[in-house]
């Protein structure tokens, strides 16, 4: 059951509060799991709150969720008390380090894992309806092709795929992002190498997925660069904490960093651009804005 129409029309009346800056947001996934996606995203939400940004991130792997257990937090209510109209979205956010607001997902809840179109799009037009002034959401989703993972990209402006040097990663990456391109349409996607022994192992990663794309899709991908294997990174995971607030000086927290900058560089959206988006009501206000004559 989607959620309730009280907490519906309540969250809508956070509505006019809700700055009308439009917001960056980043969907970060990946084809296959056990690529480091989840890590990549919440030390992304830390490099960017350090730059300045207000930043939240959704747990978007509904029914496994792990951002909490990776961040050591226990909150008490999450995405799937608002889909069942128990809470609304602003009452599940919790703060994590940096100051990043994260929305948690359920962790072993099979009816996280299988929401119908109508129940994902409740959950993104909820974020356009909340009173938080942020600049940044990152969407860390589940990995594969599934329903959910198809629509939280295609909800983003921006797109993350996540490969590390494995054949099943690379493979799976291409397969993700043909069913974007070709079912969906999405056109552009940024490739980050995790998890690699060298500079050169990451641009080659990214040129066997170029060079396969290039072949057979209507699709831009760009180098968004790479994170080293570093111990620091497997220190920071036991510690339950991200390795560029635990060891900020270590290569990997060093390369998030970069990563960060690397995205602030990518245009802000200007207008909704056809598809259910997070934020559209903040996108629609600001091309309005754009359009008003001047005094």
């Amino acid at each position: 059951m989607l959620m309730s129409e009280a907490s519906y029309h309540q969250a809508a009346g956070l509505n006019s509060f809700a700055s009308p800056k439009p917001v960056q947001v980043i969907a970060i996934t990946s084809g296959k799991g056990g690529v480091g996606k989840t890590n990549v995203s919440v030390n992304m939400a830390l490099a960017m709150a350090g730059q300045g940004k207000r930043v939240m991130l959704l747990d978007a792997d509904l029914g496994l969720a792990n951002v909490d257990v990776m961040l050591g937090l226990r909150p008490a209510y999450n995405l799937s008390h608002v889909i069942n109209g128990e809470r609304t979205l602003e009452e599940v956010i919790v703060e994590g380090p940096g100051g990043i607001r994260i929305v948690p997902a359920a962790s072993g809840v099979k009816m996280m894992a299988t929401l119908s179109p109508a129940e994902l799009a409740g959950v993104v037009r909820a974020f356009s309806e909340l009173n938080d002034q942020i600049d940044v959401l990152l969407v860390d989703t589940a990995a594969g092709i599934s329903n959910d993972v198809i629509s939280f990209a295609r909800a983003a402006q921006e797109v993350v795929v996540v490969v590390c040097d494995e054949p099943a990663s690379l493979t799976d990456a291409y397969a993700l992002i043909k069913v974007l391109n070709q079912e969906y349409q999405v056109e552009r996607f940024h490739i980050l190498s995790n998890m690699t022994r060298t500079a050169q192992e990451g641009r080659e990663m990214f040129a066997k997925l170029g060079r396969v794309a290039l072949r057979y899709l209507d699709a831009t991908l760009t180098f968004m660069g790479s994170v080293p294997w570093d111990d620091a990174l497997r220190k920071a995971v036991r510690q339950q904490r991200p390795v560029v607030e635990a060891y900020p000086r270590s290569r990997a927290a060093m390369a998030f960093k970069n990563l960060a900058s690397h995205a602030d560089k990518w245009p802000r959206p200007a207008a909704a651009a056809g598809h259910l988006e997070f934020f559209v009501e903040r996108l629609i206000n600001a091309r309005q804005r754009d359009l008003e004559p001047l005094p």
